[in-house]
């Protein structure tokens, strides 16, 4: 370990999501060890790391992306960039994940981060938080605009409501589930909220009743379900963009005419997690009070009795692994 390029972590807190979706098989193969938003401080660095970063005591943080080659095509494009390394290493899967109380992070990908910012709201940023941030920066819209974000009252949802208030955006959050729900997309700031199991006659229309007769711009589909894709193309306007950011099970199809595409000019996109560059720019978002991830934290202790409920917690479940100060 002394002679290779990378820096040993001691985690103090983690969260995940994308946990569950790796237990349930939904990304195929896992690693014994899940976990994929760590945050902590370096412990110890390997005698060949070079960067300014690999400095023990360092405040950094880990996200679903672990490791990328930083040579190929796509790590060297600006419009893909590191999330779509062919090569690249995923914490939770690839990796032993961050549910430990030490990881290793190759040294050419850490996350130095500032030392402002309350720890237990930064470490669901590290993958929830900067992968909403991202669908918002790849929808690409006027601020003003009507965004939609379908299942909004998720973990990534409800953070990109969060950021696309704070970005200057209109915010529509769809979701379902009754009274709670709808307070968990409030609270987060959505200025209109639509049922999809209580819209009659359907979304659209309620829709356009609830915005004045205003469609989408975008709409970031959070959810991971095909329904919620079919759902969300009848509430953009002509021209506009569906954002691709949640995973329905393997199985599942959407289904959908391709002239739905073609008549109204619809652009269909995917969305992964953000780079390093997002991961900073957007925990200055939490750091300035912008956003507050809403989370349930928890000691290591309490894990296995919550981690059959992750999908129906109220917010972030953060594990507290260490030593707090950090």
């Amino acid at each position: 370990m002394a002679e290779q390029p990378v820096a040993i972590l001691k985690n103090s807190w983690v969260s995940g999501g994308t946990d569950l979706s790796l237990a349930r098989g939904h990304l195929g193969p896992c690693n014994t060890i899940l976990g994929h938003e760590g945050f902590g401080r370096i412990v110890a660095v390997g005698a060949m790391c070079e960067a300014k970063a690999a400095v023990v005591g360092q405040r950094v943080g880990i996200g679903w992306i672990r490791d990328a080659c930083g040579a190929c095509p796509n790590c060297m494009s600006a419009g893909a960039g590191e999330t779509r390394c062919t090569t690249q290493v995923f914490s939770g899967r690839d990796m032993a994940g961050t549910l430990a109380r030490y990881a290793v992070v190759p040294e050419r990908h850490l996350v130095p981060l500032p030392e402002e910012g309350t720890s237990e709201l930064l470490a669901p940023i590290m993958c929830a938080g900067v992968t909403a941030y991202k669908a918002l920066k790849v929808a690409n819209v006027t601020p003003g605009s009507w965004i939609g974000v379908s299942g909004a009252a998720g973990g990534v949802g409800s953070l990109a409501v969060q950021y696309a208030k704070a970005m200057g955006y209109r915010t529509v959050a769809i979701d379902g589930g009754g009274p709670q729900r709808r307070a968990i997309c409030l609270v987060a700031g959505a200025d209109v909220y639509l049922d999809y199991e209580e819209a009659e006659p359907d979304l659209r229309t309620n829709l356009l009743r609830a915005t004045g007769g205003d469609l989408c711009a975008a709409v970031l589909v959070c959810a991971g379900a095909a329904a919620a894709y079919e759902d969300a193309l009848p509430c953009l306007a002509y021209f506009r963009v569906l954002v691709a950011v949640g995973i329905p099970p393997p199985t599942s199809k959407v289904s959908f005419h391709p002239l739905t595409l073609i008549d109204y000019g619809i652009r269909f996109v995917g969305s992964i997690t953000g780079n390093r560059i997002d991961v900073l720019e957007a925990v200055q978002f939490v750091i300035r009070g912008l956003v507050k991830p809403p989370i349930v934290l928890i000691d290591l202790i309490d894990l296995n009795h919550y981690a059959g409920q992750i999908d129906q917690l109220d917010g972030k479940l953060v594990v507290r692994l260490g030593d707090v100060s950090q």
